[in-house]
């Protein structure tokens, strides 16, 4: 899908776009200079896809589920197709990519694969790096390049979760062990590989940002 798609599609779950103009559009998906050709040209595909039907006379926007046949029969009539966000990569290694949310497109992913029916929080981030490898999510290992959903709403996580932790504001993937009781949290890699685990003390400048609920597989 064309990126400019992506933009109107993600403003159409919060907009009427029936009843804005085609630079009001453009400036909303900040793309403000955009010619309004081309922004009707992306609309009228986004409609002939099955996504919305707008009718600017009535001012009135229609939204369509996909149906099978526009999903090369992979998604059933009970499933949606949920555009998640790609906000960068995290290294599953040493802490050595920053974790500002760089957004770099989306993932289209049914519903069934997450077992969700909405995708509100979620975020996905491209693995890098190997220390990760043996961890499993709905039993799907985290292997390089694979894409490494994330719950922006579980930021407590359990002991032995699978977190994005942000460390002096660069992300990486660990497995998250509560070891309080002995004044520290550990980041502790879950890898084929010798893996040095990461020891904090709770008052260290870090966060959790999510922890992983799904694993979409290159």
């Amino acid at each position: 899908m064309h990126p400019i798609q992506e933009k109107l599609l993600n403003l159409s779950k919060g907009a009427n776009l029936a009843r804005i103009s085609l630079r009001e559009m453009a400036s909303a998906i900040g793309m403000p200079g955009e010619s309004p050709q081309k922004i009707k040209h992306h609309l009228q595909q986004l409609e002939k896809k099955g996504f919305f039907s707008i009718d600017r006379s009535k001012g009135l926007m229609g939204k369509t589920e996909l149906a099978p046949s526009r999903a090369g029969g992979l998604l059933s009539g009970a499933s949606a197709l949920f555009s998640i966000p790609i906000v960068g990569a995290a290294n599953c290694g040493p802490a050595t990519i920053f974790a500002e949310q760089n957004f770099e497109g989306f993932l289209h992913v049914s519903s069934r694969l997450l077992g969700r029916s909405s995708p509100a929080g979620l975020y996905g981030l491209k693995a890098s790096g190997s220390s990760m490898n043996r961890a499993e999510i709905g039993g799907r290992k985290i292997e390089d390049g694979d894409y490494v959903i994330i719950d922006s709403a579980r930021r407590d996580p359990s002991n032995n979760d699978v977190v994005l932790a942000v460390i002096d504001g660069k992300a990486t993937i660990k497995r998250f062990i509560d070891d309080r009781r002995n004044g520290q949290v550990i980041l502790k890699a879950d890898s084929s590989y010798d893996y040095e685990p990461i020891y904090l003390h709770p008052d260290d400048d870090f966060l959790v940002s999510g922890t992983a609920v799904a694993v979409i597989k290159r």
